[in-house]
């Protein structure tokens, strides 16, 4: 929480030291400042002083500028910031496993809308020119219709003063980091809306200690401080961050888990608390207390300050380092407010550091070649110059100097001369070596490499292999150089992470929807702070609530560098098609843009396919049963027929053996009646015919 000063004599003597500070950083960073300053401008094509532009004319050569350091940086600042980093949270305590993913999230919120893109850009920028870029994470009370918002933004290094005796990248140990600079009047109080009067009643320095270098101007660029508004006035703000120790005390809740830090004023606050013992188990929820109530239960009500004594509640008094803010406007002291963080809000990223607040960067390096290539070209230019004006020695006295240069500069002309005085003759310069024009490209070429850059990288077909697959090898082989930068940046990212964390954790205590757009168009949604009621105890339970845990942040390895697109592809494409992953994941790597409406139609279009090929399988099915049914129906058929031929033929058997039964029974009726006859015939003597 901010506290306004009151303007008394802790105030002034507070701004005063502040000043004296400030003048202090000033003079020992001033030779920083000037390299830092003259490494801009020579980045901007401002590579020759006066005295060289002189010298150089006076010798009849132009002071002309091949810039090869612009397109490299930007080349550089291009490779570096192709991509938006991505924050990976991880929980230092089980119970905070869900929220992790959370704070991924809010993490990316934060950096969508502080515009990370273009903060990322020029920061990286200030890194390889000046040699130090500055971030700074802060809190917007104004944002979001007043609610607040952690945000991002980048800071002209040569605004930002640290502590001289720091060795730490980060200024870990540096005593005071102060942010100065000029503003108006009226820039000032729309900065601190709340501060008007004071701000219209300050007075104070109004001076810039920007350096000036003796690289000539020509007028052509422009930087801070440099242009003044008449009739306007300036004058100096300062916000002074300083590390100091704060009585703090612990709060461990036993009854809910929770952990807390407060300082004097919020612990005396939470001890005022309500809560009420409840069959020996205390309870902190006012709304279950109220239903207890109803049901005719009468709570024993007590406070948080009974239960720290009855033990429910641990108090741990700790000293814990923090950051403390102060902002003033010229000799008028506007607030301060102490940070939830250890850790300076100011991150600076060093380039080549040098365990000083002054690293060096790699314009300075490269600077050297840049001259010589420019010194090259000049005299390159100067020979070519000389080479198409041929100079002609004449004989002293024997022509009329003025009529000759006239006549001389006009084609076809024949110019009538006295021999007797000597005839002139032209005179030649020496052409100029090869090797000259091969060390302007050999100087070229040293600070492409200067600045881990290489041919390919930069799109030279000529320096291209002649496979495919030896191109995106070598691309990929040549950004390892760059990497050395990148785990500058990384490290920076991954800092601000640490320091948006408890800054979300103290601003956002309410419940907020925030939405993050993925490169691939899909919309990542999380809620925060989201107050629940249990619908059978009543009790209010707050989901996903970021106050609770601490996190460590990683920032993902290689996130922000350039990917092949088309090798990146491939490899997903071949994992797509050996069932290693998932067509969302390959839509991921293309540019299509309605990738969610790809994977519904898509969708669509397989769920039809699956139809198909399940009716196409019932089709197939039934059919076979067709066959088959038809099949046994022929067989039934033909089995019935079977029997009712061998039912004929039982029939006919039937018949045949009746008929054979009865031919039989005659036949030996006749015998039968033979005989008699014949016994008869015997007996009565009568003979009688044979039988035929």
């Amino acid at each position: 929480m901010a506290k306004d000063y009151k303007q008394g004599k802790s105030a002034k003597k507070f701004v005063e030291e502040t000043q004296n500070l400030w003048r202090s950083y000033s003079n020992n960073r001033t030779t920083w400042a000037e390299h830092a300053q003259e490494d801009r401008e020579f980045r901007l094509g401002k590579q020759w002083t006066d005295k060289q532009k002189s010298t150089l004319e006076s010798r009849g050569q132009a002071p002309i500028v091949v810039n090869r350091v612009h397109p490299a940086v930007e080349t550089a600042k291009a490779m570096l910031t192709a991509n938006r980093p991505s924050f990976r949270c991880s929980p230092r305590e089980d119970s905070d496993n869900k929220m992790a993913q959370v704070m991924s999230g809010m993490l990316e919120y934060i950096w969508e809308i502080s515009d990370g893109s273009n903060v990322m850009r020029n920061v990286v920028d200030d890194y390889y020119v000046s040699g130090m870029g500055c971030m700074l994470v802060y809190q917007d009370p104004q944002a979001d219709d007043g609610k607040g918002e952690v945000k991002i933004k980048d800071i002209d290094p040569l605004d930002v003063y640290i502590d001289p005796n720091s060795r730490d990248r980060f200024c870990d140990d540096a005593e005071n980091i102060i942010i100065s600079r000029l503003f108006t009047k009226e820039q000032a109080k729309k900065m601190y809306p709340r501060y008007e009067k004071a701000i219209r009643n300050a007075t104070g320095e109004w001076g810039s200690d920007r350096p000036a270098t003796n690289l000539r101007d020509s007028g052509e660029t422009s930087f801070p401080e440099e242009i003044r508004v008449q009739d306007t006035e300036y004058i100096r703000g300062y916000e002074r961050y300083q590390k100091i120790q704060v009585d703090m005390y612990r709060i461990f809740e036993k009854f809910s888990g929770k952990e807390y830090n407060f300082e004097e004023e919020e612990y005396q606050e939470y001890l005022k608390q309500p809560a009420a013992l409840i069959q020996g188990q205390p309870v902190a929820n006012m709304q279950i207390i109220q239903q207890y109530l109803q049901q005719g239960i009468k709570p024993e009500m007590t406070t948080f300050e009974q239960l720290v004594v009855m033990g429910y509640i641990q108090v741990a008094e700790v000293t814990l380092p923090r950051i403390k803010q102060c902002a003033m406007i010229g000799d008028t002291y506007l607030y301060s407010r102490i940070l939830p963080t250890d850790k300076y809000p100011i991150v600076t990223v060093m380039n080549l550091h040098t365990r000083t607040p002054y690293p060096m960067s790699d314009v300075r390096i490269i600077k050297g070649l840049q001259e010589y290539i420019n010194k090259t070209r000049s005299l390159i230019i100067a020979h070519a110059t000389t080479s198409t004006n041929t100079k002609i020695l004449v004989p002293e006295g024997s022509v009329d100097m003025k009529e000759f240069e006239e006549k001389w500069a006009q084609p076809g002309v024949a110019l009538p001369f006295d021999a007797s005085e000597g005839a002139p003759f032209p005179v030649q310069p020496s052409p100029l070596p090869n090797e000259l024009y091969h060390n302007e490209t050999s100087a070229k070429s040293d600070i492409d490499h200067a600045l881990g850059l290489f041919e390919l990288m930069m799109g030279n077909s000529q320096a291209a292999p002649q496979t495919y697959k030896a191109t995106v090898s070598i691309d990929e082989f040549g950004q390892r150089k760059i990497k050395s930068k990148l785990a500058d940046i990384e490290a920076g990212l991954k800092r601000v992470g640490q320091i948006a964390i408890p800054m979300m954790q103290q601003l956002y205590k309410t419940e907020k929807i925030m939405r993050v757009i993925q490169p691939n168009n899909s919309l990542n949604e999380y809620v925060i702070n989201k107050r629940l009621v249990d619908d059978k105890t009543g009790q209010i339970s707050i989901f996903n609530d970021i106050a609770v845990g601490k996190y460590d942040i990683v920032v993902v390895t290689g996130s922000t560098l350039p990917t092949n697109r088309y090798a990146q592809l491939e490899l997903y494409m071949d994992a797509y098609k050996n069932g290693i992953i998932d067509k969302q994941e390959v839509l991921k790597k293309t540019e299509v843009f309605d990738m969610e409406g790809v994977l519904q139609r898509t969708d669509l279009i397989q769920q039809l396919q699956q139809q198909l090929q399940m009716a196409q399988e019932e089709i197939k099915k039934l059919s076979g049963d067709l066959q088959t049914r038809d099949r046994e129906s022929v067989n039934l058929r033909k089995k019935v027929e079977t029997e009712k031929f061998k039912t004929r033929l039982d029939k006919e058997a039937n018949k045949a053996s009746a008929a054979g039964t009865i031919f039989e029974k005659r036949l030996d009726d006749t015998l039968s009646t033979v005989k008699k006859e014949i016994r008869d015939a015997v007996k009565n003597g009568t003979p009688q015919k044979r039988a035929t």
